[in-house]
């Protein structure tokens, strides 16, 4: 695969992220979750059972502007009080409701709402500032409503995923955006083995992208059903979009020249 001067790949396994009570979980055959912030950004949540596993495993509870809207409509609006804990909604405020920021400011809540102004950052990018100057080590942080709707939101989470790892070896961090249907992160150059089963619940399904969306790279790919080695791949050429893990696979190795999407179809979990 040729030699980057790793150490040895990056070990992913997302599906700690989504584990019941993944701080007390007795499974050994992987890794717990290391401590993560969950943002959540101004994108309709529905109604699914991953962002209650992301809620009750996350650290820390941020909403992005609109994203508290979000919030009330998948919680309290259906009588419910799923949210109440919520630590901060920040940005510059243009899109949170009268009605949900009297929710979230009024007794017993604590929720603490930040206006920052700064027109040349995104409300994403508060939340990534906010969350990453309240910590005083590396903290990994997972975005609830990254993907889906607009198009050119979309695609600005993407270019967020490179802006907020920009630092070789993560050291800020990792950063995940969640879907409904998927969670997509970034593998930068190197080696990476993610970890698509262990035994325990079934947490992704079968359909995996690997997408260069920076610039051209080269890849190599082990426990898909089309494998590839060596293939050069590029926005606007060939794109690996639409493989599959393959049934006995339990972890994708990927290697890659440059830095590449990789997304993963999340189940719909009971």
């Amino acid at each position: 695969m040729g030699d980057l001067g790793e150490v040895g790949p990056t070990i992913w396994e997302p599906a700690n992220l989504f584990r019941k009570d993944a701080a007390n979980d007795g499974d050994q055959s992987s890794s717990p979750a290391p401590p993560f912030g969950l943002i959540i950004l101004n994108q309709p949540l529905g109604h699914f059972t991953g962002v209650r596993r992301l809620w009750d495993n996350a650290q820390t509870h941020i909403a992005a502007d609109g994203g508290a809207n979000c919030l009330y409509e998948a919680g309290v609006a259906r009588g419910e009080h799923l949210f109440d804990d919520l630590d901060t909604i920040i940005g510059d405020l243009d899109s949170l409701r009268d009605d949900v920021r009297h929710y979230f400011e009024a007794p017993p809540r604590q929720t603490k709402i930040i206006h920052d102004p700064d027109q040349y950052s995104t409300d994403f990018g508060k939340a990534v500032k906010h969350l990453r100057n309240s910590h005083t080590g590396p903290v990994d942080i997972v975005t609830l409503g990254g993907l889906g709707g607009r198009v050119d939101q979309g695609l600005s989470q993407l270019h967020h995923l490179y802006l907020f790892q920009k630092e070789p070896g993560y050291r800020q961090g990792r950063v995940f955006l969640v879907s409904e249907e998927s969670i997509t992160f970034l593998l930068k150059s190197g080696s990476h083995n993610i970890r698509v089963r262990d035994g325990g619940e079934e947490i992704f399904g079968k359909h995996v992208g690997i997408i260069p969306i920076r610039e051209p790279s080269r890849i190599t790919t082990k426990g898909l059903e089309w494998d590839v080695d060596d293939w050069e791949t590029d926005f606007g050429g060939q794109v690996s979009t639409s493989n599959h893990v393959l049934p006995e696979t339990q972890v994708v190795e990927v290697h890659t020249t440059k830095d590449v999407i990789f997304t993963i179809a999340v189940r719909q979990l009971q």
